[in-house]
């Protein structure tokens, strides 16, 4: 018995430090793809394990972030909140089978379920403060992170000098838990292949342009905060047109130039 109350204390222990912490120096990532695969397991859309047909049945019901789903790139703040209000519109439109509020707490649910305890702000709202923060871990632990880990790709804390360069500020005011951010980093140029689940994905802001002969471009992380459209992947936000899906880039890691630079 004492031992059954030692492991429920433990567990409520780590509940509570949980709803407490800070995110860490680099933001988990889950793929746009992954994520809309697991979007239609919680609504009870379909079955599948494939994003381009997750992405289509979402688009189909226009749940998708304002310009569209680009399977490879992860979900930041500004994409959290273009969902959460994507999802309350389909709600509100009986597209879905469940009533608004629901839908919002199935959507909470699984982004905290995939390590993302982002919540708040809606599409386009910018932040009226700068990028510093008083959230922010010490100044030797972050340059410590990215003397050893390398550039996260996503990041609430601004850079060391040495790498600010290679970042993006996108003023995006979101919470974590408790704590408030103004806005986020993101790398402005970034493909990397990573695991998850046992399996090697691509975590990328490059994508197949299919109009322009399947030209590979960049996804500029500003661009898209300010709902600019890429060809074949999206229309405008104010349009009401089907959204299309963005196709990933198959085996590009294999030949894409480093642009990151890595300090020891």
């Amino acid at each position: 018995m004492k031992k059954i109350i030692i492991i429920a204390l433990m567990t409520l222990a780590c509940n509570v430090q949980s709803k407490d912490a800070k995110p860490p120096i680099g933001q988990p990532v889950i793929r746009e793809g992954d994520l809309a695969i697991k979007l239609v397991a919680a609504f009870k859309l379909g079955t599948t394990t494939d994003e381009a047909e997750a992405e289509n049945i979402m688009g189909n019901i226009a749940i998708a972030p304002r310009n569209g789903w680009i399977a490879d790139y992860p979900v930041t703040p500004d994409i959290v909140g273009e969902l959460r209000q994507s999802i309350s519109d389909a709600a509100d439109a009986n597209r879905l089978n469940v009533k608004k509020d629901d839908a919002i707490k199935i959507f909470q649910e699984t982004i905290t379920t995939s390590k993302l305890a982002i919540s708040g702000n809606t599409p386009g709202q910018t932040s009226d403060k700068g990028p510093n923060n008083d959230n922010a871990p010490a100044i030797t632990v972050i340059n410590n992170y990215y003397n050893t880990e390398g550039p996260p790709i996503v990041t609430y804390y601004a850079p060391p000098p040495d790498y600010v360069y290679l970042y993006t500020w996108v003023p995006h005011p979101f919470w974590w838990n408790s704590f408030w951010y103004p806005g986020f980093y993101v790398l402005g140029d970034f493909h990397r292949p990573i695991v998850i689940h046992n399996r090697v994905v691509v975590v990328s802001n490059h994508f197949l342009y299919p109009r322009a002969g399947n030209r590979i471009v960049r996804v500029d992380p500003m661009g898209r905060f300010r709902g600019k459209t890429y060809g074949g992947i999206a229309v405008p936000h104010y349009a009401r047109r089907y959204m299309y899906r963005g196709g990933p880039v198959r085996g590009y890691h294999e030949r894409i130039p480093v642009v990151e630079k890595r300090h020891k």
